[in-house]
């Protein structure tokens, strides 16, 4: 019996191919040296206003030290399958850390199936102190797993802490706006594997659904396989071509709150029909789980009304999480009964 490769788009999937300055490049070097932080938050302020997405080149991230990382990322998902569900999120409980099948996590539950396979950490914890934060799962079988991947994480923290800095700068606040809402933020790093699609593709089972990210701010590591579609504000798909040497940045839903739409959590999702194995290891940061997010004062006007009452990081975040999860969906419908 053959098999069809060839992959046929959904009229609904396909994506523009468009110039790369369609989503910004920025040169955030100034920004960590120092020398011109007002000209990169100029930048940023285009970016997330008009994209709600941004490469940033410069950010001083070895990109050898990137590459050990999707090294050490394809070997693990290369384990066995019995190997990988020994690690399962579901055994961390509300932590959220460990394996995620295909499938066990879906980001659009009413349209679509995501076909990829993750793997999640965090803030390393002794016990399970709630949502968000407890103990990571390792694999015994990859012992430069845990070291090269909790590295990344911990180089993650500062660049975003970094990043949104120029974001505070960029919106006429202080540079260490966010520091009182991050004493002990919400962090995940993930690692991601969609496999390839060939044949008829559906909107009813792709790479990852189309979604907005959920907390403050995401940088993005690509390989440079290709799959990321990002809608702009004419609701068209456009493709965030990977660019070597950078990160793809994109705000979430509570950087979206707090500026009253003034900036962009933009949708976007994966559709991977290469016909090769695509990686990504994207790096989540929020805010304090008890950190209350309200539109700012200066972005609410007599044109721009508030739209957003307050809400806590944590609940927000937790909420779309429960929607993802099969696993936490089944715990609080039981909760319920």
């Amino acid at each position: 019996m053959s098999v069809d490769l060839v992959a046929r788009l959904d009229d609904k999937l396909p994506a523009k191919r468009e110039s790369f300055d369609k989503i910004p490049v920025v040169d955030i070097a100034p920004l960590l040296d120092g020398s011109n932080k007002q000209a990169v938050a100029k930048q940023i302020r285009w970016a997330l206003s008009n994209t709600g997405f941004m490469y940033v080149k410069n950010h001083g991230i070895p990109q050898e030290f990137v590459d050990s990382v999707f090294d050490v990322s394809r070997r693990f998902f290369d384990l066995p399958m019995p190997q990988k569900m020994e690690l399962h999120v579901s055994k961390s409980d509300v932590a959220l850390r460990g394996y995620i099948e295909p499938f066990g996590e879906n980001t659009d539950p009413g349209k679509t199936k995501d076909l990829k396979e993750c793997f999640d950490i965090g803030p390393e914890r002794p016990t399970l102190e709630g949502p968000f934060f407890g103990s990571n799962q390792w694999p015994s079988t990859l012992p430069e797993f845990s070291e090269l991947t909790y590295a990344y994480h911990q180089k993650m923290v500062v660049l975003a802490k970094t990043l949104l800095k120029g974001t505070a700068l960029s919106l006429d606040l202080r540079e260490n706006h966010f520091e009182n809402l991050m004493r002990n933020p919400i962090s995940i790093q993930r690692l991601l594997h969609y496999p390839p699609q060939g044949g008829y593709v559906g909107e009813n089972i792709i790479g990852i659904g189309a979604h907005t990210d959920y907390g403050n701010l995401t940088i993005l590591a690509q390989d440079d396989v290709g799959g990321l579609q990002v809608m702009n504000r004419d609701g068209d798909w456009v493709e965030g071509t990977p660019i070597h040497g950078t990160f793809v940045i994109n705000i979430g839903d509570l950087i979206q709150r707090l500026t009253n739409d003034v900036y962009l959590a933009n949708m976007h999702r994966v559709v991977n029909t290469t016909g090769r194995e695509r990686y990504s290891i994207p790096f989540f940061i929020d805010a304090d789980f008890d950190a209350v997010i309200e539109p700012l004062a200066s972005c609410v006007t007599d044109s721009n009304p508030r739209r957003y009452k307050p809400v806590t990081c944590g609940d927000h975040k937790f909420g779309r999480f429960a929607a993802s999860y099969a696993h936490l969906t089944k715990d609080i419908a039981s909760a319920v009964v």
